[in-house]
């Protein structure tokens, strides 16, 4: 029975050095997506059917749960969010036209109607953030899918309509999967991976994630370390759209999230920050203020997701028929490659490359001894009879190795002969860095050379060949 592959299933590449510019609507430099947290009563709460009471992101220092018990202090701070807080932010955004993604914890809607009948008539998206606001952590994945599946119900009917938008927050590692397996979302915010959205696929799903955030959240006025004043709350943001706006007019325009909460940054000596923020930004130009279905639908819209193979992904003889002849007639380096810890960081040419390259670098001196062998003559007699490999007939085609005069023929001829004598194995160059001029100035100058440096020059060629024919195939 063949040995199931080993597979690492972070993704630390996402986009990759050359992520792509946004390109927001009518040229923006920067999307800030203004996230409200809508979370009062729906928090763990035996008037909810909990255990015990909630203990997260207050302002009771060092909270903890009260089993068994309700907690009046904690009951009475998230009290404040839906009484008081909501409308000082409700004024605040409607008053600056500034629309909002509402987090809404199904129940907690379900237990405010005039709070949801102010964000309909606000024109703002209300997203789903899990039927309660508990920890899934520990929850079996029947249970998890039960609570969404619930959740999307529940939504609808308090709503009106079903939720396009999904943030758990306190989620599991089934979470993401869970609710993109739904096929209901046009996009899933429980990710804190990126500057921009992305694509996943769940199956042959294809699901928008839109990353969120934990640090440009005003959440960090209840934890450690964290803001104590609306002062450091707005300098924080501020620095933060400094940043991506100058990327932005740079040409890579990024989003910009930032979390709220009503019992947080309600308050009155918090809120002052936001709203210092809020002008600082809407003074400069290009700022696009969007709900996060408005950038779902530009994602999808400018941004459409594509299906390749991917080679950590690929079965064994699939991958060796792919990436076999990467380095010449040495199947068995990929092979080799396949059995390493693969995983999405390899599936551009510069992780593969690394895969195969560590295989050719731990191999055995005559192991790589064979694969330089496997390498023809530069203009040589398997050249003139045809006999390359494509990859090999592309390469020397690059320098115009193929178009040699009789004299310029004879002369590497009497090279090859000559550095095959010397070290015992062909004179190897990737040819697409270079010139027929500089590969005939290399040729001269390496063939005198030691033969155990020049074995080092040869592999380090022979690495470098394979990365340019990765470039050709892959991202």
């Amino acid at each position: 029975m063949m040995r199931q592959p080993n597979r690492y299933p972070r993704d630390f590449r996402g986009h990759g050095p050359d992520a792509p510019d946004a390109a927001w609507p009518g040229g923006a430099k920067i999307a800030v997506s203004v996230v409200l947290n809508y979370e009062e009563g729906g928090e763990n709460n035996l008037l909810h059917g909990d255990k015990q009471s909630e203990a997260f992101l207050s302002d009771i220092a060092g909270a903890t749960p009260w089993p068994g018990m309700r907690h009046w202090n904690m009951e009475s701070l998230y009290d404040y969010g839906a009484r008081a807080g909501f409308w000082r932010l409700h004024r605040l955004f409607t008053g600056l036209n500034i629309p909002v993604t509402i987090f809404g914890v199904t129940t907690a809607l379900a237990r405010n109607p005039e709070q949801v009948a102010a964000m309909q008539a606000a024109g703002w998206e209300i997203a789903s953030h899990g039927l309660k606001w508990v920890d899934h952590r520990d929850m079996p994945e029947e249970e998890e899918a039960a609570q969404i599946a619930e959740s999307f119900r529940l939504h609808e009917e308090v709503v009106g309509s079903p939720p396009l938008g999904w943030y758990t927050g306190r989620c599991s590692m089934n979470t993401v999967r869970l609710t993109a397996a739904t096929r209901r979302l046009a996009w899933i915010s429980d990710t804190y991976d990126d500057d921009l959205p992305y694509w996943i696929e769940v199956g042959d799903h294809d699901q928008l994630v839109i990353p969120y955030t934990l640090e440009a959240n005003d959440m960090r006025f209840a934890t450690a370390p964290g803001y104590i004043e609306g002062e450091q709350f707005f300098t924080y943001l501020r620095d933060s759209f400094d940043t991506l706006y100058a990327e932005g007019q740079a040409g890579r325009a990024k989003m910009f999230s930032i979390g709220l909460h009503n019992r947080l940054i309600g308050r009155p000596g918090k809120v002052a920050g936001l709203a210092r923020f809020l002008d600082y930004a809407l003074a400069h130009q290009g700022v696009w203020f969007p709900r996060r279905i408005d950038i779902a639908r530009h994602w999808a819209e400018r941004h459409p997701h594509q299906r390749r193979k991917r080679p950590h992904q690929m079965a064994r003889a699939d991958f060796v028929q792919a990436f076999g002849g990467i380095f010449e007639h040495s199947p068995w380096i990929a092979e080799r490659a396949w059995a390493l810890e693969l995983g999405p960081a390899h599936d551009s040419a510069v992780g593969l490359h690394n895969a195969l390259a560590r295989v050719f670098r731990s191999a055995s001196v005559d192991e790589r001894l064979g694969v330089l062998r496997a390498h023809p003559d530069l203009a040589g007699k398997l050249a003139a009879a045809g006999r390359l490999t494509a990859e090999s007939t592309a390469e020397q085609a690059s320098a115009a190795l193929d178009a040699l005069t009789d004299d310029e023929r004879a002369t590497f001829q009497r090279l090859n002969a000559e550095y095959m004598a010397r070290h015992g194995f062909p004179f190897i160059i990737a040819v697409r860095d270079h010139t027929r001029a500089s590969i005939r100035e290399a040729f001269q100058t390496r063939i005198l050379n030691d033969t155990a440096t020049e074995f080092a020059t040869a592999c380090a060629q022979v690495e470098r060949i394979a990365l340019l024919r990765l470039k050709a195939i892959l991202p």
